[in-house]
């Protein structure tokens, strides 16, 4: 009779859940954790040792083209990891993917020019994409099920602490030991996190033999290829006559937004009602976001003669702002429903878009640059979880995968995109040293902005 009823409040009971840092995921967690670090601090640490690279390697007509190539090659390496994954696990995918950023690392480390350094830039970008997609398959196939929260919730938290020393540290070495070492120091770090995982590699176990993955995957892979091209040679006209240059990089736009149009669901790009709509506000709010981002370091230090490591603090700023309002999100829960947030988010991200701008355009103080960059940021936090969680209660079960990565998909070519025109408008107003041509990027920005804030009300 006992040994009945045991079993009974055994079968009842919710699954235990195994210490991530126990014996049996200790290696898992450390490190996919630290691979996640390495990425949120590399992309942290490149937007603030930028402005001095390409001062070094005389190449600021190649700015903007540093960052949106790697967003784009992002693409590429989210779809083709995620094909992969879905034949042979995410073993082979995962080695692969830190093996092209370490290469991407080395190659921008050791660039010579700065053509070799955005090539460097496009590799790690194929490798970061990749690497996101390996390590979220990675653990559906270490994690179970009852642990698989804890673990995600830890590779949102490694985003914050590389916000928060990221930009100070990759300041200090620029300013001491040298730019080069903020690409070339991670290499060593990012093999260690690997060497971690090794055990737990080993210890994988392949997909079922009779899993059969999605079709049209060659046909999803050249259009990301087709996306990234398209946002690569926008970057390229710059170099062009100013008589071809609107021409060329209006064609270069179009050709972008055709090749994602099948990779995001139906209706995204015209924002129609409902998840279109949110699919198609994250690219918004992303473009405006990371368009000025990139320059605003490059802003303090060109027209405020700010050192490298205090031109970074306003991207830690940032992260605090964005952490803060993501928690204060969380705490209200259905207290504030995810239209309002999405509506919010875009007001609250237009206005810290303008006082940045106002600030720039009047000359004011550039501490308030930081300000008015934490309010932006703080939009950001409200708006990013309810996106993913909008998308997510609004699709079926079986569409969920696909749904999650169109918003992905959504976020990273808006950014490509917006920087890569961001950098055309830069160039044709004018220099580093006028102001002007930080105002137009800003202004750029806060028109996405003002058609987010339109596109939330569709949601």
């Amino acid at each position: 009779m006992s040994t009945s009823t045991g079993a009974g409040d055994r079968a009842g009971a919710r699954p235990a859940r195994t210490p991530l840092l126990g014996p049996r995921y200790r290696g898992a967690t450390t490190g996919a954790v630290a691979l996640v670090f390495l990425a949120a601090f590399e992309a942290l640490a490149v937007a603030t040792v930028m402005p001095a690279v390409t001062r070094d390697l005389d190449g600021r007509a190649w700015f903007s083209v540093a960052f949106s190539a790697t967003l784009a090659a992002s693409v590429v390496g989210m779809v083709a990891v995620g094909l992969w994954s879905d034949r042979r696990g995410a073993v082979r995918p995962l080695l692969t993917s830190v093996a092209l950023f370490a290469v991407g690392l080395l190659a921008a480390g050791l660039a010579p020019t700065m053509g070799l350094l955005v090539v460097g830039r496009f590799l790690q970008g194929l490798g970061l994409g990749g690497l996101v997609v390996a390590l979220y398959v990675l653990v559906a196939q270490v994690f179970d099920p009852v642990d698989r929260p804890r673990i995600l919730g830890l590779f949102a938290a490694a985003w914050v602490l590389p916000g928060l020393v990221g930009p100070f540290l990759a300041g200090v070495v620029a300013d001491t030991l040298g730019w080069r070492w903020v690409f070339l120091g991670v290499v060593a770090i990012a093999a260690a996190a690997l060497a971690l995982l090794v055990p737990t590699l080993r210890a994988v176990e392949p997909p079922e033999a009779g899993a059969a993955p999605r079709g049209g995957g060659v046909r999803r892979l050249a259009l990301a290829a087709a996306v990234a091209t398209a946002v690569v040679a926008l970057n390229l006209t710059g170099a062009l006559p100013a008589a071809a240059r609107a021409g060329v990089a209006a064609v270069a736009v179009a050709l972008a937004l055709v090749a994602v149009r099948p990779l995001l669901p139906r209706g995204t790009l015209r924002a129609g009602r409902g998840v279109p709509a949110v699919i198609a506000q994250r690219g918004l709010v992303g473009g405006t976001f990371f368009a000025a981002e990139a320059y605003l370091p490059f802003l303090l230090q060109e027209q405020y003669a700010a050192a490298t490591w205090v031109s970074g603090l306003v991207l830690t700023v940032a992260t605090l702002g964005w952490a803060g309002a993501s928690h204060v999100q969380g705490r209200l829960g259905d207290r504030l429903p995810d239209e309002a947030a999405l509506r919010l988010g875009a007001l609250v991200l237009g206005a810290g878009i303008v006082a940045v701008l106002l600030v720039a355009a009047l000359g004011l103080p550039g501490v308030l640059v930081g300000a008015g960059w934490l309010v932006a940021a703080a939009g950001m936090g409200l708006m990013y979880p309810r996106i993913t969680s909008t998308v997510l209660a609004r699709t079926a079960v079986h569409e969920r995968g696909t749904a999650s990565s169109a918003v992905t998909i959504s976020d990273s070519v808006g950014a490509a995109v917006a920087v890569a025109v961001a950098g055309l408008l830069f160039t044709a107003v004018g220099t580093a040293a006028d102001r002007s041509a930080f105002v137009a990027v800003l202004g750029l920005s806060a028109g996405l902005a003002a058609l987010a804030v339109v596109v939330s009300r569709r949601a």
